[in-house]
């Protein structure tokens, strides 16, 4: 049977109770604050105006996203490959979701708002220190936060140095669109593709 309805689904959930329900807040405080700025890398999720949706990564050191106060956050855009997906789905709807994680704890904090995609001077500032300073940045205003349960990265073993994966085990991302695209272009190593990325980073 396909469930088509909320009302199906929550014959056979129920309702989120008690701390599940009560843990989402309407801005940032100290806790949801401490783990933006011990987090390196957050997973961004929008859609644009005709439902394609995109789940985009975006890292940097620890404080790369920058809080101006309780219910605003600035992401830099940095460099690259210009798809601009998430950046034009932010500009046709103005959604936004945002998962932050921090290496080796497996909660993970849950932010979902309104963003613009804004070159204000003031923003871009905040990036100075950047190896390159951003052409626009992702202005996040926050209307729910929560933190999430542990379980799916419990599950996962996301952290276990046992499970992860020796990098030359695994094709490297040449090889992988060359077959994806049937091409028999010359393939860039993964250590050539390495030292290119770190130019710009």
């Amino acid at each position: 049977m396909i469930i088509e309805s909320e009302q199906q689904l929550r014959a056979i959930y129920g309702f989120a109770k008690g701390r599940a329900v009560d843990k989402q807040l309407s801005e940032l405080e100290f806790h949801s604050k401490n783990f933006i700025n011990h987090s390196p890398f957050v997973l961004l999720s929008t859609y644009s105006k005709n439902a394609k949706v995109d789940c985009s990564p975006r890292g940097g050191e620890l404080g790369f996203v920058k809080i101006v106060d309780n219910n605003k956050i600035i992401i830099a855009d940095s460099k690259g490959n210009n798809r601009l997906d998430s950046l034009v789905n932010i500009i046709e709807t103005k959604q936004i979701g945002c998962l932050f994680l921090i290496p080796g704890v497996d909660e993970t904090l849950r932010v979902n708002g309104s963003a613009l995609i804004s070159t204000a001077p003031e923003y871009l500032d905040l990036f100075v220190n950047n190896k390159q300073i951003p052409k626009s940045c992702i202005e996040i205003t926050i209307n729910e936060v929560f933190l999430h349960c542990a379980k799916a990265l419990m599950r996962s073993k996301l952290w276990s140095e046992a499970l992860q994966l020796q990098r030359s085990d695994f094709p490297s991302m040449g090889q992988m669109i060359n077959d994806q695209l049937g091409l028999n272009e010359k393939i860039e190593s993964q250590t050539d593709m390495v030292s290119r990325y770190i130019k710009d980073i």
